[in-house]
């Protein structure tokens, strides 16, 4: 990688960055001679957030046994490791280097996902001694503007409008021009706590011992969050296994992924969720195979209409229109904080280290195997982290960093849209907020916690329960504005002065001893 040629007379350089592990990609559809792959593993992406240490293994994992694949198929690739000696740690100056060695002449790139290596690429392509060309990635459904053509000239944009057209559009759980089983919608099935019946599926994802490829990180000076769980690491890290796992949720837990996709566990982790947005969000799996297999479920019997298209909605709908969200608004979306939060986030979101037991799981899990599913993210830690008035860049690094299938693509508008209501309500007409009544009907984490529920105020009174109306109190002009909270906002009319002024006292109690919780 050091060389200087006079000429560029050597092959094109095929760039894969480690959310493009897609074996399906057209590029791969014949062998060239004239072309390379290159793949790096870099200190550029390892340290932009503190990361978990099984994100970093899984991702440099994967993209390991992605050169194998493609070196087995015939072709030529160039693989920069961690530990390289020529290694520049930096995405363009690699790049630099590797033209310049291969006297390449020319680069190709798929569009990456993020809007900082977007940037980074074309204003170095801009510059680059040899010609650069950008190709699609063949993975979605809709092009990045795809969100913001669907719901051109409508006031607010709402994500059941593009979902619909979405449906239609692409005749998925469709009868002709109509909704399968006549309705658009079953989220109102979809919404029971589990109560222990019928029991979660066993856990039948692929063990990997990488305790060398973690050595070599921690060699590299890598530094990282959470158990690397080197010896026994759970993640797929091939096609094949995305696609076992795949046939595993279709198999076992879509019947009841439905019912329970809501609810909370003190006893399992997973219950009925897929564990597949890893293996999606680098690109293992494409959506459209995902939601065919779903589909196919249901005409065939084995799921249950609502199971289906609760599934369906997350893929089709949810991961498609937060991916419009994300380019519509960028570059400065990460920067949004419109309710003027600023309070550090507790310490404890890094340890689990606290007496609340729904955040001490959801925290302790999400450190121990760089997951949680989607309401402990918006209901329990997101939703604490916003009652609280945590700083929502700082809450939208962590939530970034310490979980597996994390990108800024996906990660961005689900943190500073949907969970701290950081935009203003871009993306969500009403802040996700709740007291512990919520957290006490869909889960099972109240039974011997430290606080109780029910209470308001006192020493035994969950923090849950002041810092809601505390947060309603702060912010009640602008939240009373809003059609779905106004409502809500108006119940603090009933209270008499006494009993708001006792429970704002208390919520000022429990953010004075926050870390403490």
């Amino acid at each position: 990688m050091t060389a200087t040629p006079d000429t560029a007379t050597g092959p094109t350089l095929r760039l894969i960055l480690g959310d493009q592990l897609d074996p399906q990609h057209p590029w791969f559809a014949q062998r060239r001679a004239d072309v390379v792959y290159v793949l790096m593993e870099m200190r550029q992406e390892t340290d932009y957030v503190l990361h978990h240490a099984q994100k970093v293994l899984a991702i440099f994992a994967a993209m390991r046994a992605f050169a194998r694949h493609l070196r087995g198929a015939g072709h030529r690739v160039r693989y920069v490791a961690i530990d390289d000696p020529s290694n520049r740690q930096r995405l363009t100056t690699n790049l630099d280097a590797l033209i310049a060695h291969d006297r390449a002449a020319a680069v190709e790139y798929q569009w990456p996902d993020e809007w900082r290596l977007d940037a980074q690429l074309r204003a170095w392509a801009a510059k680059a001694p040899v010609p650069v060309r950008a190709v699609d990635s063949a993975h979605f459904y809709t092009p990045r503007d795809g969100v913001a053509q669907a719901l051109a000239g409508h006031r607010q944009w709402v994500m059941e409008h593009f979902y619909r057209q979405q449906r239609r559009r692409h005749q998925v759980l469709m009868d002709g021009d109509q909704p399968a089983g006549g309705r658009w919608n079953f989220d109102a099935d979809n919404r029971q706590p589990w109560r222990g019946d019928p029991p979660p599926p066993p856990d039948m994802r692929p063990s990997h011992d990488h305790r060398a490829l973690w050595h070599t990180l921690v060699a590299a000076g890598v530094r990282t969050v959470g158990d690397p769980q080197a010896d026994a690491l759970r993640w797929p890290l091939d096609r094949a296994e995305a696609l076992a796992q795949l046939d595993t949720f279709i198999t076992y837990a879509l019947p009841h992924f439905g019912r329970f996709q809501d609810a909370l566990s003190s006893r399992h982790a997973r219950l009925f969720h897929s564990l597949l947005s890893f293996a999606l969000n680098v690109k293992m799996l494409r959506p459209q195979e995902v939601i065919a297999r779903a589909e196919a479920a249901w005409r065939d019997g084995h799921a249950p209409l609502p199971a289906v298209e609760g599934f369906v909605r997350q893929i089709l709908g949810w991961r498609e229109y937060v991916r419009g969200v994300y380019w519509t608004h960028m570059p400065g979306y990460t920067r949004r904080n419109a309710l003027g939060h600023a309070r550090p986030l507790p310490a404890w979101y890094w340890s689990g280290n606290t007496r609340m037991a729904c955040l001490r799981s959801a925290l302790r899990q999400t450190l121990d195997g760089a997951y949680a599913h989607h309401i402990q993210r918006l209901m329990v830690t997101g939703n604490f982290a916003l009652l609280a008035g945590c700083d929502p860049q700082e809450v939208h690094r962590w939530y970034l960093g310490v979980y597996i299938d994390a990108f800024e693509w996906v990660e961005t508008p689900n943190t500073l849209g949907m969970s701290q209501w950081a935009d203003g309500g871009l993306m969500a007409t009403k802040p996700y907020v709740s007291s512990a009544a919520y957290l006490h009907r869909m889960g099972d984490h109240c039974n011997g916690c430290a606080y109780d529920p029910k209470q308001r105020v006192g020493e035994r009174a969950c923090p849950f329960n002041a810092l809601y109306w505390d947060f309603l109190a702060r912010h009640r002009e602008r939240l009373a504005a809003l059609p779905r909270m106004a409502v809500i906002v108006r119940q603090l009319d009933r209270m008499t002065p006494a009993d708001l002024q006792a429970l704002r006292a208390q919520a000022a109690t429990t953010l004075e001893r926050i870390d403490g919780l």
